[in-house]
């Protein structure tokens, strides 16, 4: 019974019927014109009360890691900074060559007989806030600025802001994506995009075999660095895997990664207590590759062309970042970066900003759970390499 009260059941239940809407009012326009110019509607406010969010989201996540962080300071916070970062963007760099290698090659054909989506019955602007790179900016010297002059008063109200915001997407976003992704599913079955469906069933199979691929090559470069076995490490990592495609959360499955990673020999027991939780919110890298590698193929469908690669390295360096700082909710990587996706891959493009985002959502909230399995496991690595790191450097366990 839980299974139907949770998330992916509810945007599942969304996108099925969403399409189902969207195919029957395509069959008959004319007298179906007046459902999809409230659809349009709802579409359209949804989609600007997400992007009025996403400022928010990226400040009140962002700024107040900083300064959590920031308490914590040390050569090791330091490394494990660069580390979670650099496999977050190496991740999304393998999955932007596959989506050049591969992407051209899947069966994917023009729309026969699309159909323009009818104007919404009204338009209301909701702007943001703030510009999305300037929160970002401003989260990154303000939280700097916080640790360096040890402002104690400004960390609390970070704090007390983080929670602020997480509870706008707990209490509002996040049951909000069923009936915008439903509507997205609407629109796209209206004007015929959805029979590129099945393309996405088989990029769901190809981006979790990247998965599988980069946890290797994290844990064989944790190996080769650390001179310790890796086996040893990822062999206790079963239930957390397993724990983590059903929660879909980081933070959910700490606890049951803690006790995989305390079960290894290799791995020094303080920088378990360390590197597992910190690199749970920072570390995000199988969701980093599968986002890459949609927004390629999402954008193929609805241009009929790739972004070009100056784009995809721009946005790639961008999402490392912006993955850092997302919040540990279920499909937290993708909300938490839908600005970039507007202002970096749509450019200015009104008809891209319109469809993407959403199409986004759903496929990715698909396979959420494997994304987050590839984090949690790709965690026992990087602690891995910390432990070679401070026996390389002398630092005393604690």
């Amino acid at each position: 019974m839980k299974f139907f009260k949770s998330l992916p059941f509810r945007l599942l239940l969304g996108i099925a019927i969403g399409a189902i809407i969207g195919v029957c009012c395509r069959q008959n326009p004319d007298a179906s014109a007046g459902i999809m110019q409230v659809i349009v509607c709802v579409h359209r406010l949804m989609g600007q009360f997400v992007s009025f969010c996403v400022p928010l989201i990226v400040f009140g996540f962002i700024c107040p890691s900083i300064t959590k962080l920031g308490d914590n300071a040390g050569k090791l916070l330091g490394v494990a900074l660069i580390l979670a970062y650099v496999s977050s963007i190496l991740a999304a760099a393998m999955a932007a060559i596959a989506g050049y290698l591969i992407v051209p090659n899947l069966d994917i054909h023009e729309v026969e007989g699309a159909l323009s989506l009818p104007d919404a019955i009204f338009k209301l602007d909701i702007p943001q806030v703030m510009p999305v790179i300037t929160a970002l900016v401003l989260s990154i010297a303000l939280g700097l600025a916080a640790v360096w002059t040890k402002a104690e008063t400004t960390k609390k109200l970070l704090a007390e802001f983080q929670k602020i915001v997480l509870a706008i997407v707990e209490k509002a976003v996040i049951p909000m994506l069923p009936f915008y992704i439903g509507t997205t599913f609407v629109t796209l079955g209206y004007d015929g995009t959805l029979t590129n469906f099945p393309v996405f069933l088989i990029a769901i199979v190809i981006v979790i075999v990247g998965h599988f691929i980069w946890m290797t090559v994290l844990y064989l470069i944790a190996g080769a660095y650390s001179g310790k076995n890796p086996v040893e490490v990822f062999r206790h990592y079963g239930p957390a895997y397993i724990t983590a495609v059903g929660t879909m959360s980081s933070a959910a499955t700490l606890s049951v990664a803690l006790e995989c990673a305390n079960k290894s020999k290799v791995l020094r027991k303080d920088l378990v207590g360390f590197g597992i939780p910190l690199f749970a919110n920072i570390h995000l890298c199988g969701s980093v590759l599968t986002e890459t590698f949609f927004v390629m193929l999402i954008y193929k469908v609805l241009t009929g062309t790739l972004p070009p690669a100056s784009t995809m390295i721009l946005f790639i360096v961008l999402l490392g970042i912006f993955a850092v700082g997302a919040p540990g909710v279920p499909g937290g990587t993708v909300v938490a970066s839908l600005g970039i996706v507007t202002s970096v891959i749509c450019a200015g493009n009104p008809e891209l900003e319109a469809t993407l985002p959403g199409f986004l959502l759903a496929i990715f909230a698909l396979q959420d759970s494997f994304g987050t399995a590839c984090n949690v496991t790709g965690d026992g690595a990087l602690t891995l390499i910390l432990t070679g790191y401070a026996e390389k450097n002398g630092i005393k366990e604690a």
